[in-house]
């Protein structure tokens, strides 16, 4: 049997990662590996979900730490103060007394064998905004490729005016029980109806679309709000906009990772916007007005006599909001003097007289 390789590895973090860097992690590799995507890997795909099966779950998480894959499985002694499995994991005469007693429960050591509904996969597609979109807000409308329930069946699986009868195998309950020989005795196991995949019924005549899966892909369109005061990198969850699961159930979600366009006028700390005003020596020395580009538009700033290069002037309220409707940062105006490289001769001319008058004599010459 080849060995597992170590979940951290897959997902390319370390033993230290906290649970979001794990999440990160996992999102980027399921969407790069996912097998419906050009250049997918089911293999891998089903890798890095394990991984990140066990990493999400502080208490699988522990066991995996102290006891490697071992102590990461669903086990009523593993993982714990007890030291583990008692009777040495896989134990006497071949069978794994944790696998016994997890039949003996039903499916669950901890009692009930009755699951919840399937669920879908979570879908992660790229959303690219413009800055000043970031700042105020936006709708967007984006399309994404998933299963989602059959359009011709609506998601019964049934090809329309036929009917759907009870499964006689699990009637109607969607779980089958056995009973296995142990050497413990006869012990019950619940699991999934094989005939009707849990569902509880069975299509007389199977859709001829979906072929009675329930389950169309396809390209559906969106509309995202975006609100404002987002920032590069940050996401937003769609609740149920995910793939729709086989033989119905609740879907995932999908989530929009944001790309926020640079702005070459513009720089962005927090909640506060940074640019450059510049300006002539003379006007440094005189005083000015200048226009400013703002996310709001052209405003005219005053700079008083004397002002030196680096100085930072703030326009109160008019950078990024806060989200959740917190109150605008501010934009900050750092002024450049610029110094000029070629003069006339009357300009140096000019310029020699004011060092003389200011006691500088020769300042500007080379």
């Amino acid at each position: 049997m080849a060995t597992k390789r170590d979940y951290y590895d897959i997902l390319g973090v370390s033993k230290s990662a906290t649970a979001e860097e794990i999440k990160r992690a996992y999102r980027k590799l399921a969407m790069e590996h996912h097998p419906d995507r050009h250049g997918g890997d089911d293999s891998q795909f089903k890798e890095i979900g394990e991984a990140y099966e066990v990493l999400k779950d502080p208490q699988k998480r522990a066991g995996y730490d102290q006891f490697g894959h071992a102590g990461a499985q669903d086990n009523p002694f593993g993982g714990g103060a007890q030291g583990g499995n008692p009777f040495g994991g896989q134990g006497f005469e071949g069978f794994d007394f944790s696998d016994i007693l997890n039949q003996f429960m039903g499916g669950n050591p901890f009692g009930g064998g009755q699951r919840g509904p399937a669920r879908g996969r979570d879908l992660e597609v790229g959303l690219v905004i413009e800055f000043s979109e970031a700042v105020f807000g936006v709708e967007k409308d984006i399309s994404v490729t998933l299963d989602d329930a059959c359009s011709h069946c609506k998601g019964e699986g049934a090809e329309p005016g036929s009917s759907v009868k009870t499964c006689s195998t699990c009637k109607g309950r969607g779980q089958v029980t056995r009973v296995q020989q142990t050497i413990l005795g006869a012990i019950q196991q619940t699991g999934v109806c094989p005939d009707c995949q849990g569902r509880g019924k069975i299509p007389e005549k199977p859709c001829t679309v979906c072929r009675g899966t329930g389950i169309e892909r396809r390209t559906k369109s969106l509309t995202v709000k975006v609100p404002a005061g987002v920032d590069d990198g940050n996401t937003i969850r769609l609740t149920g906009q995910g793939a729709a699961p086989k033989g119905g159930g609740v879907k995932g979600d999908l989530y929009v990772q944001l790309r926020v366009k640079p702005d070459r006028r513009f720089e962005r700390d927090g909640t506060d916007i940074l640019s450059e005003a510049k300006i002539s020596m003379v006007e440094a020395a005189l005083g000015t007005e200048v226009e400013v580009d703002t996310v709001d538009g052209k405003v005219t700033l005053k700079i008083p006599a004397g002002t030196q290069s680096g100085k930072m002037f703030k326009l109160s309220g008019r950078g990024v909001p806060g989200l959740q409707g917190r109150s605008r940062g501010d934009h900050l105006v750092s002024v450049v003097v610029e110094t000029p490289t070629k003069l006339s001769s009357k300009q140096r001319e000019l310029l020699e007289q004011f060092a003389a008058d200011s006691g500088k004599k020769g300042f500007f010459r080379r």
